[in-house]
């Protein structure tokens, strides 16, 4: 079943639009037979909205996917047939944001107790939302030290979360940043209360995701020029076995971005033009073409639909293949 003519194009009128519907640049590149099984021969991702300013951290929740406007400083949904609402406004958290900076919310993620965990770039933490979009405070430092600008969000199988922390939020040169105050740009993990640097290693920790079984974990460094790191995930969250599952050429559009895993153990993967699906040996099947900059994903619904946030649009594509929903998905 292809997703291709069911919907209007929803364009919110408060951002200039694209013209006309651009569907030049989309396409699905087969460089393996395999990709057949994950993705039908005739499927092809079709936008669902756009006039937005910079799409990112999508979260399928109640039948709808909720995703940031990073540059636009808002949180929004939008329904199957196109409909938007917007949620949150400065979702970045900043009583006066900088007009066009990477300073609004980011990744959300479902919670145990039904609440919305989410990143705000511009405030620097992670909070709450409860079921009245009230926003609570949740994670802002590391042994007394403010967090960088927390980015995408990962429930593992044991209930900790997992979340990266690059300087994208820190608008006045990033790493150069006066206020930057921790050393380095870690992956954390917080369990029981506490919270713990886990890598510390990478330039520009940004996706992140484990295997299905949870025993392995993937992070991608921004770079430039870009890769996705996988390791081994032992007892109490301890990593080892570092390995380099991907190298991104340079060029082309967009970097090592957001990512998911599907039910078989694929990892579905923004980088330089477009979406990679990468076999858990690191063999490129295939990559979706759009004609924006793909920076995240996610699987929605029973897992066979993938939601795409793409700069200024939204887009969507029917799988084969399900995707391995977020933890506490309801």
């Amino acid at each position: 079943m292809r997703l291709t003519s069911m919907f209007a194009v929803s364009v919110i009128s408060i951002v200039a639009p694209l013209a006309a519907a651009p569907t030049t640049g989309i396409g699905i590149d087969r460089l393996d037979p395999a990709l057949d099984g994950l993705i039908a021969p005739d499927a092809q991702p079709e936008r669902v909205a756009t006039g937005f300013s910079f799409t990112e951290g999508p979260m399928w929740k109640d039948g709808r996917l909720w995703f940031s406007d990073v540059n636009g400083d808002k949180m929004r949904a939008v329904d199957p047939a196109g409909k938007v609402q917007e949620l949150i406004a400065n979702s970045g958290g900043l009583a006066n944001p900088p007009a066009g900076a990477s300073i609004g919310s980011n990744a959300m993620v479902p919670a145990e107790d039904g609440s919305v965990l989410m990143a705000q770039m511009g405030a620097r933490r992670i909070v709450r939302i409860d079921g009245k979009l009230n926003i609570h405070p949740f994670l802002a430092e590391f042994q007394g030290k403010r967090l960088n600008s927390p980015n995408d969000l990962v429930y593992a199988r044991d209930g900790a979360l997992w979340f990266t922390d690059p300087p994208f939020g820190l608008f006045n040169g990033m790493d150069k940043d006066p206020a930057k105050q921790l050393p380095f740009n870690g992956v954390f993990r917080y369990a029981q209360g506490v919270l713990k640097p886990v890598i510390t290693d990478l330039k520009l920790p940004n996706g992140i995701g484990f295997s299905p079984d949870g025993h392995v974990l993937y992070v991608t460094d921004y770079g430039p020029p870009g890769a996705i790191f996988a390791y081994d995930v032992g007892r109490g969250g301890a990593l080892s076995n570092k390995r380099k599952l991907i190298a991104f050429p340079r060029g082309g559009g967009g970097g090592a971005d957001g990512l998911k895993v599907d039910r078989a153990g694929n990892i579905w993967a923004t980088g330089p033009g477009g979406i990679r699906i990468i076999t858990p040996q690191g063999k490129v099947l295939g990559q979706i073409r759009l004609p924006e900059v793909a920076a995240n994903l996610a699987f929605a619904g029973d897992g066979h639909i993938l939601y795409i946030t793409a700069s200024t649009s939204i887009y969507r594509l029917r799988t084969k293949v399900a995707g391995v929903l977020p933890r506490y998905t309801r």
